[in-house]
């Protein structure tokens, strides 16, 4: 299959397309503090609080910009998704007056099915993982002939996630040198990379349970891996997303691994120490940083992401040692 990835052209269409459409969008805030004070060996930090844009998560932006590309028949939209994913889907088509199901497997969490039913959507919970749950979604589209929209791999939604960084370098008014991006499917690091090309180092960041983009630089071809772990309802994509495969072949040269201990200790620190709380997979920059997964140089300005926060805050606890990976 050959296939075009978003460019820099495409991401700055999704977002004029996205601000013409109104403020259902939040320009979510860039928190920017000196390594020293969050206890880490580089210049700056730079903290996107994407977990607090509409539905919880940087998701929002992709599926608003595939709902706006495309015209939606009466049986409106529908999605498969680990949660945030849907989520979004959920509250953009409640925005729009438009119907909305959402396909989601068994281990995604209680809390995500109730703020899907409470955005209006029908929720069907179905299949092991994530795939199963798309498995189910795909049959369920034919018959009602809904607009399909995926989770990380159309082009829409991984041009509406590269909004994200180009909202950072307009606020910063400059660019970091480095952003560390966590990857399930590889939507945001695909509409990441897709902005910010080769002019800032982009690094993946995945669980050690759910390794999909880096079994695939492994294997030199996306691969069907297994998925487990503190993250996977929200980094659960069984196979790297082709755009993202794409795009990071051509952009990114850093992809690592975190434990899930490395992960939960950043978690925990980000709400202890910030009152900042995110879901694991908004974590994952932060613990590279903090067990040694990447090292920046002592003038370096890191972008982090904080993704997500549709969690359980009960998950939160006062209590945190840093580990290594």
């Amino acid at each position: 299959m050959n296939l075009t990835a978003p460019t820099r052209i495409d991401v700055e269409a999704a977002r004029l397309r996205l601000a013409a459409h109104g403020d259902f969008l939040r320009e979510t805030p860039l928190l920017r503090l000196s390594g020293a004070a969050m206890g880490l060996p580089c210049a700056q930090v730079w903290l996107k609080l994407e977990q607090v844009q509409v539905g919880g998560s940087f998701k929002a932006r992709g599926m608003l910009n595939r709902m706006l590309s495309n015209t939606v028949p009466a049986s409106g939209v529908i999605i498969a998704s680990g949660g945030n994913a849907g989520i979004a889907t959920a509250a953009a088509a409640q925005a729009l007056g438009l119907p909305c199901e959402v396909f989601v497997p068994e281990i995604s969490s209680a809390a995500k099915r109730e703020r899907l039913r409470q955005l209006g959507a029908t929720v069907v919970v179905t299949g092991a993982a994530y795939a199963q749950a798309q498995e189910a979604c795909v049959a369920r589209q034919q018959q009602s002939g809904a607009l399909m929209l995926h989770a990380y791999d159309q082009f829409e939604v991984v041009a509406g996630a590269g909004t994200l960084a180009a909202e950072i370098e307009a606020q910063a008014g400059a660019l970091p040198d480095s952003v560390l991006v966590s990857v399930g499917g590889g939507g945001l690091i695909g509409g990441v990379s897709a902005w910010f090309e080769d002019r800032v180092r982009v690094v993946s960041l995945e669980p050690e349970l759910a390794p999909t983009l880096f079994a695939a630089r492994q294997a030199g071809q996306p691969v069907d891996v297994a998925v487990s772990g503190i993250a996977a309802d929200s980094l659960g994509a069984r196979r790297i997303g082709a755009l993202a495969w794409e795009l990071t072949q051509r952009h990114v040269r850093d992809a690592l691994l975190l434990s899930d201990q490395a992960i939960n200790d950043a978690q925990r620190w980000l709400w202890r120490e910030l009152k900042l709380a995110v879901e694991p997979a908004a974590a994952l920059g932060l613990a590279a940083l903090q067990c040694g997964a990447y090292v920046p140089r002592a003038d370096e300005t890191v972008g982090l992401i904080l993704c997500g926060a549709n969690l359980d805050p009960a998950t939160l606890s006062p209590k945190t040692t840093i580990e290594s990976c």
